[in-house]
């Protein structure tokens, strides 16, 4: 008998300029696995059906992405602790009894990247900078609160949004508004902007960095370009800095690994392959 292909995609709306085929395409060719990753384009209207009724499309798991991940996370019949916490799932599978279950891995994607770029970037686990209070921002309070930071200061211009946050985690995070980032870089063991701030297309994001310790590490979850202004004035400060490619592909991981039996590895020549189909040089 011919081995089951195993059938996963990308779901959300739109999907057509999602890089996640590219990324398990990559894994699936370099462990010649008989298995198959594609997209699936999934309306507004018809994603609650499409999610609570997931079984019926032939598909073993499938990642998600704006603006279905809290929609699929009600349609789950089991929620991993992270998706739980933000009540948004990124990943979802059937498990052996056809239930759909689902995870949130974009923290775990922030994390993997850190581990891998910086190691040993969380020895020193005081105070961490988070600038921003969206979903980006709630994983990535998350996996800081999951690695036993002291303290997650959540800077962000409408303060509202992120006690909001506050509120959410509790103990371990504190809110700012805009006008007090000077006051709480100052203690700063770690800064991550997790802003669209900087991106391509959209506005600078504009901040003094002086106040920041020198043996602060500085990381930016937009990765294009791949060298933000922030990462560029944290360099010319002698700061180390991460840039974000690495948060989507480790995010990444989980899932592969679930859907097809290998975890992969996120190397150089994923890497490279999935910034050359950006357009973005290193």
């Amino acid at each position: 008998m011919s081995e089951t292909v195993r059938k996963a995609a990308i779901t959300g709306h739109p999907v057509a300029h999602s890089r996640s085929p590219l990324v398990h395409g990559y894994w699936l060719k370099k462990h010649n696995i008989s298995g198959s990753y594609g997209r699936v384009d999934v309306p507004p209207e018809g994603a609650e059906d499409f999610y609570r009724n997931f079984a019926r499309y032939g598909l073993n798991g499938a990642n998600v992405t704006v603006p279905h991940k809290e929609v699929a996370a009600a349609a789950c019949e089991w929620l991993d602790e992270a998706a739980r916490a933000m009540v948004a799932v990124n990943t979802l599978w059937l498990d052996e009894t056809g239930r759909l279950c689902g995870a949130n891995t974009d923290g775990l994607g922030f994390l993997g990247n850190l581990d891998q770029l910086a190691p040993g970037w969380d020895v020193s686990r005081e105070s961490a900078v988070v600038l921003g209070a969206g979903g980006a921002a709630r994983a990535v309070v998350w996996a800081l609160l999951s690695r036993k930071f002291t303290t997650v200061h959540i800077v962000n211009r409408t303060f509202e949004k992120a006690a909001a946050l506050v509120e959410e985690f509790g103990s371990g995070t504190k809110a700012h508004s805009w006008d007090k980032l000077g006051t709480v870089l100052g203690e700063a063991q770690l800064l991550v902007n997790t802003t669209a701030l900087g991106m391509t297309g959209k506005a600078p994001l504009e901040i003094d960095l002086a106040p920041l310790p020198d043996t602060a590490l500085v990381t930016d979850i937009v990765y294009a370009p791949l060298e933000t202004d922030l990462l560029k004035q944290a360099a010319n400060r002698g700061h180390q800095t991460v840039d974000g490619l690495g948060m989507l592909l480790h995010q990444a991981v989980p899932g592969f690994e679930r859907w097809f039996g290998v975890r992969p590895e996120v190397d150089d020549a994923l890497r490279s392959l999935v910034l050359e189909d950006l357009g973005v040089t290193a």
